[in-house]
């Protein structure tokens, strides 16, 4: 691990701080490519406009018209919380511009991913009867065989997704995608949840048209925010100024107290307090409650949560979400502690230790839960990690995740022509994809993920690197500026700050079972400042050297109604 400083151009930090910008925070800021004050606390006048979605105004044509006929929806959600909260979006949104809608989540371990046929014959199944129109949301784009089973069932489809396609577009009616062929929108980083949104937001313009609402009568989809933020930051895409924004105004409304009473109760069973909720919070509390409902049982408990308007079911709904996540933490611990055993071993027997990318796979795991030990062990190891899973129907199913520099969709691409017939479905992004192989051909893919990962990672891209924001001046280190940093939006592709500092390790000790507490003094603090703080490292068991450089989150601690500043570890530099 080695860290390297972010640049925070000199003049761009006047600019942010001649706007009334708090000093530390234009300088971080200024490090992030933000150059515009206005991107700061930006008004939602501020969002790209749904006309430059390609789509969106065809797609909103298309529901006016079905919502004029009484013509009934579907929408075909997917099962991780950006698909839940689309999901709810899409529900509560439609409803409130007048259409019928209701919905069908695929089962992980039944009808697999998105609109796969077996979906559209459970859609034409339902007990209330066929629907007219079936939507999509996070997910469809790759679902050629589904919307063609679709059609033949008599139902039309309109795609709102925000994967990457393959080399063909399904025959829906209307596809509304960022990233599809010939679509200029200038925020390509939309989470699923997004992307039904901006559809709302140009179906309300296409009504208002039609003279159905005025500025003054149409339904608020300001309301609908809370959950836009939510999928957002759980589905870790880029946080571009656009999603920024998104983020934003939902986590202020979460403040105000204005949510779903299903994010309410989220907020409850994770014991978190709305009236501080961060991009922290989503990501690593509300979200992973949402998401072990897809991964361990039916994604319908996390829809549900989301969509009632019962506070009293909301937090049933959450108690049984967190109970869920608990047991998805116990597999997801004993499947982690395998897989790091497992690749101790290959590392022993040969070369491994040299390779470019991890595959592993045991026939005892879970495959609601091969993304997240894939995503701890990218962390551990930097290197683009695939790890699989027995499926149901006798076939593996893998999930990846990967570092910078390496795009994973892409390589499976690439391993998908080189080896026909290998990959039986394969989709996602650039930082995390998931694929079906058949059940003999682990070892053929793990050889061609290789071959692949040998050849476009160097030893640059391999090297771990951390980038921080330097030496935290001593008057900032106080609860007020920890709390200013707590409250912006941070996240994939806008790094939460930071720090960088060379310790001396005065004591150190276990806290709990699996986590390390540490008196330190800085090496290099200014004289007259308090040099001794406080660093907790939380799932570290091993301890610091005698003296090291420490990169480290500015945290703070409340007990007994006394809030203190700290240092929360991030990394140790290797020594030179």
């Amino acid at each position: 691990m080695k860290f390297m400083a972010r640049d925070a151009p000199p003049r761009v930090v006047h600019t942010l701080q001649n706007a009334g910008i708090h000093p530390l925070l234009a300088q971080l800021l200024a490090a992030r490519g933000v150059h515009d004050p206005a991107e700061v606390e930006p008004d939602m006048s501020a969002l790209l406009p749904p006309k430059l979605l390609l789509g969106a105004e065809q797609a909103a044509r298309v529901l006016a018209d079905a919502i004029a006929r009484g013509e009934r929806l579907c929408i075909v959600a997917d099962y991780d919380c950006d698909g839940a909260t689309a999901c709810a979006v899409g529900l509560r949104g439609l409803s409130m511009l007048g259409a019928r809608v209701g919905y069908v989540v695929p089962n992980r371990f039944t009808t697999g991913y998105g609109l796969s046929p077996a979906v559209a014959d459970l859609v034409a199944q339902q007990p209330c009867g066929k629907p007219d129109w079936i939507v999509t949301v996070d997910n469809g784009i790759a679902s050629v065989e589904g919307v063609a089973r679709a059609l033949q069932l008599g139902m039309r489809v309109l795609v709102t997704d925000h994967h990457l396609p393959g080399e063909r577009l399904p025959d829906a009616a209307v596809i509304v995608n960022p990233n599809q062929p010939g679509c200029t929108f200038p925020s390509k980083n939309l989470a699923g949840v997004g992307v039904m949104f901006y559809v709302l937001l140009a179906l309300r313009a296409e009504l208002r048209t039609r003279g159905v609402f005025t500025a003054a009568t149409q339904p608020r989809l300001d309301g609908l925010l809370d959950l836009v933020a939510l999928g957002t930051v759980a589905d870790v895409v880029k946080l571009d100024a656009n999603n920024r924004l998104l983020v934003a105004h939902g986590l202020k409304r979460m403040r105000e107290g204005r949510m779903q009473p299903g994010v309410r109760a989220l907020f409850a069973a994770a014991a978190r307090e709305p009236a501080q909720a961060s991009s922290f919070d989503l990501g690593f509390a509300l979200g992973p409650r949402i998401n072990a409902a897809g991964r361990l049982a039916d994604m319908t408990v996390g829809i549900e949560c989301l969509i009632t308007d019962d506070g009293e079911r909301a937090m049933q709904l959450a108690q049984t979400l967190d109970t869920i996540n608990r047991e998805r933490r116990g597999i997801e611990a004993g499947m982690r502690e395998q897989a790091q055993e497992a690749l101790a071993r290959l590392q022993g027997q040969g070369d491994a230790a040299a390779n470019a990318s991890i595959s592993l796979f045991s026939p005892d795991w879970h495959e609601g839960v091969v993304g997240i030990v894939a995503g701890r062990l990218k962390e551990l190891h930097h290197r683009p990690t695939f790890v699989f899973a027995p499926g149901a129907d006798g076939q593996l199913r893998g999930s990846g995740r990967s570092i910078p520099g390496f795009h994973l969709r892409d390589a499976l691409d690439l391993v998908s022509k080189r080896e026909p017939g290998l990959l039986v479905r394969f989709g996602g992004h650039a930082a995390a994809s998931g694929c079906t192989i058949a059940a003999d051909g682990f070892a053929r893919f793990a050889a061609a993920f290789e071959a692949v990962a040998s050849a476009w990672l160097s030893p640059a891209l391999l090297a771990r690197k951390l980038e921080v924001d330097g030496e935290l001046g001593a008057e900032w280190f106080t609860p007020d500026v920890a709390q200013l940093l707590q409250a912006q939006v941070w996240g994939q592709g806008f790094a939460a700050p930071v720090f960088a500092s060379r310790v001396e390790v005065l004591q150190q000790g276990q806290l709990g079972e699996r986590h390390m507490k540490a008196r330190v003094r800085l090496l290099d603090a200014p004289a007259g400042a308090s040099a001794t703080r406080e660093l907790i490292a939380w799932n570290r068991s091993d301890f610091l050297p005698a003296q090291a450089r420490v990169a480290w989150r500015l945290d703070t601690n409340t007990w007994q109604g006394r809030t203190q500043t700290r240092m929360v570890l991030e990394a140790v530099e290797d020594a030179d």
